[in-house]
């Protein structure tokens, strides 16, 4: 019935399940859009909100269980009861303002909530833009109504595999600071488009009050973090990446909100109950914020406009959903193994939340046909990368968020011998079929306090004086060796495209540490050294410049057309793994001491392969001992065409048979 059957027919007894959650998905649909199109009925940003009125403003507010609600601000001096709203059906409040000049750009106000006698102050619920008082630390919202549209450049991405750049714009410079949208667009940016990126992922844009949050404990849902800049000065990034042959995608945090009052939406018409569960369903034991009830329409309607707000106001590409895992289970997926089928069936799986996330990917799709959407779900949940229809979620990939799990638990706890390739290539295989995977080594959960970036974990403390071009010594030539190889496999056997954190590329030093209490309220860890990777003496450059390489030839060849890679090889006793796709030879030799002359790699074409790649090309890093010289097939045997390759101990070659290979500029240094 399914093609998720087919895909996995160890579901077939939860037949029924999924029949529920296709027909719980459309008659959800139906209620909310009747006409059949959840374009249409997105659109309480329109509606909500401080909006120009023909004849002046006008302001609304769903709030059902509210008594009164009025609106303050410097347009009446602060008077807290001079404009209160009128009552209309449905929960919703209303006020007009006669006059144009009743209200203006940038005009601070807020709103007065009562609630069982008691009065609360509030930020609306759709404000466009919330500043922060440098003096007191109050927020409150500002009118953001501009009289003319932005020019945007028209845009249509091309149809390439997702190379993401994970980037957060507040951290983007290295001085000591916060950046801003416009020194983003105009410095980091082409460093983006340069090193063969053609995705970026901006996080932490949805406002919050805290910096340290990472942007993960939103406040204000339509409100671009006024920390950065302007509304406009976002959208300014946006069309300037696109100019670049960027997409952008925003790092939605639609799986629960901060708990603060007088800045987010907890409690705004007085209750818990109007966005969130009530009791202890409605927080999260782990994160200390609220939990969404998913089955409620006015949040639908609350979230289903805010995605479609982020995608035609600020025209992003799309979205990577934050904390889907949490999302689908009532347990949150917490210390839970996920090792039977049927923990992603029964009374632990919030179908609401479920449906939530089918009727989001719908939206996208019918606003926006281009988008791609991204799930953060670690649980394995069957069907997330498959459409609706298919008994799926509709996103377009997962993220493979075991793989950076499976490197950092071989560099914090296992010996370089005794790494073991069956089982590295063995996790790497698990993938859903039919769904597609975005691969990462790290990204910035590996980085954050508490942890290090993947270079500081392989060199440690020497990286801060061994990372001259003319130092060589074993501790860091083993990290830059095996930066270069895990990065390597990891984009051209993990998934089904690739992500980097912002820097990582470079293999930036040290951890990404928010300016806090627990530090003094520094910015030395917060920020990226672009400097190093500036400095042509020292191996950062060289470690840009593979990836650089890396990235070009991944997107010149597109070896991601081929879903799951054809092995050809893996000893664990040598330490060497080959496999084979997209028409691309992959050879690996993570043996830390041992070198092979004469290593026979099977392969299909018995022709002559040209080399691609080299991990060990002087340009990035390395010794040069691999020669690009054509490399003929030889037969051994009855067992078919081999290759004899030199593979010195830590390196990783890539190539070709002559007749494709000779098609692609083979990728080199700066």
């Amino acid at each position: 019935m399914y093609a998720i059957l087919n895909y996995n027919p160890q579901l077939r007894p939860y037949t029924a399940e999924l029949t529920q959650r296709v027909t719980h998905f459309q008659a959800v649909k139906d209620a909310l859009a009747p006409s059949g199109s959840l374009s249409q009925m997105a659109n309480g940003h329109f509606y909500f909100g401080i909006h120009h009125h023909p004849e002046g403003w006008v302001y609304r507010e769903w709030a059902p269980a509210a008594q009164q609600l009025w609106l303050t601000g410097e347009f009446n001096h602060w008077n807290p009861t001079s404009h209160p709203l009128r009552r209309l059906e449905g929960g919703v409040w209303e006020l007009v303002l006669p006059g144009r000049e009743s209200l203006w750009q940038g005009c601070a106000v807020k709103t007065l909530v009562q609630y069982q006698g008691a009065v609360t102050e509030h930020i609306p619920l759709y404000a466009r833009y919330v500043t922060q008082d440098a003096e007191n630390y109050l927020w409150c919202a500002r009118v953001w109504e501009p009289e003319e549209p932005f020019p945007w450049h028209p845009f249509v991405p091309k149809e390439e595999p997702l190379l993401i750049y994970e980037a957060h714009v507040g951290m983007a410079q290295e001085k000591a600071g916060i950046g801003s949208y416009r020194a983003f667009a105009d410095n980091t940016l082409p460093w983006i488009a340069q090193g063969g990126y053609n995705t970026v992922e901006l996080m932490a844009i949805m406002e919050h009050p805290y910096y340290a949050s990472f942007g993960y404990q939103v406040s204000n849902f339509f409100a671009p973090s006024s920390r950065f800049g302007t509304p406009e000065e976002l959208k300014y990034l946006i069309d300037r990446a696109h100019q670049l042959g960027l997409r952008v995608l925003l790092d939605l945090v639609h799986s629960h909100a901060v708990g603060n009052q007088a800045e987010g939406i907890h409690k705004f018409d007085g209750t818990v109950w109007q966005f969130f569960h009530s009791g202890s369903r409605g927080d999260h034991p782990a994160w200390g914020t609220k939990l969404f009830d998913y089955g409620k329409h006015g949040v639908l309607h609350f979230l289903l406009s805010n995605v479609k707000y982020w995608l035609t106001e600020f025209h992003f590409d799309g979205f990577r959903f934050d904390g889907v895992t949490s999302m689908l289970y009532r347990d949150h997926g917490l210390g839970a193994p996920f090792d039977r089928d049927g923990r992603y069936f029964g009374d632990n799986v919030d179908e609401d939340a479920l449906t939530y996330l089918q009727l989001a990917n719908d939206l996208i799709r019918e606003v926006n046909p281009h988008a791609v959407t991204l799930a953060e779900d670690v649980s394995g949940m069957p069907g997330v990368g498959l459409p609706i229809d298919q008994g799926g979620l509709g996103f377009d990939a997962r993220m493979g968020m075991g793989i950076p799990d499976l490197w950092g638990h071989l560099v914090k706890n296992v010996r370089d011998e005794d790494w073991d390739l069956d089982a590295i290539w063995s996790s790497f295989c698990l993938r859903r079929p039919g769904e597609k995977t975005i691969a990462y080594v790290e990204c910035h959960d590996q980085s954050i306090v508490g942890d290090q970036a993947m270079l500081f974990r392989l060199a440690g403390e020497r990286m801060y004086t061994e990372m001259s071009k003319d130092c060589h010594t074993p501790e860091i030539d083993r990290a830059t060796a095996l930066h270069k190889l895990m990065r390597l496999l990891t984009c051209a056997a993990g998934g089904d495209g690739y992500l980097n954190f912002m820097g990582n590329e470079f293999g930036h030093p040290e951890w990404v540490d928010f300016p806090r209490a627990g530090n003094g309220d520094s910015f030395q860890y917060c920020r990226r050294q672009w400097s190093l990777v500036q400095n042509p003496d020292l191996k950062y450059q060289s470690l840009a410049d593979f990836d650089r390489a890396m990235l070009r030839l991944a997107g010149q060849w597109d070896w991601f057309r081929q879903w799951m890679p054809d092995l050809k090889l893996v000893s664990r006793e040598q330490q060497v793994l080959a496999f084979e796709r997209g028409g691309l030879i992959f050879v690996f030799n993570f043996s830390p001491t041992h070198s092979y002359p004469n290593a026979l790699i099977p392969v299909s074409q018995g022709e002559d392969h040209v080399l691609l790649l080299s991990t060990d090309d002087e340009a990035f890093g390395g010794q040069g001992r691999i020669a690009p010289i054509p490399y003929p097939a030889c037969v051994a045997g009855r067992s078919g065409n081999y290759l004899q390759l030199y593979l010195p101990a830590r390196t990783a070659v890539v190539l070709a048979p002559e007749a494709l290979g000779n098609k692609i500029q083979a990728p080199q240094g700066r």
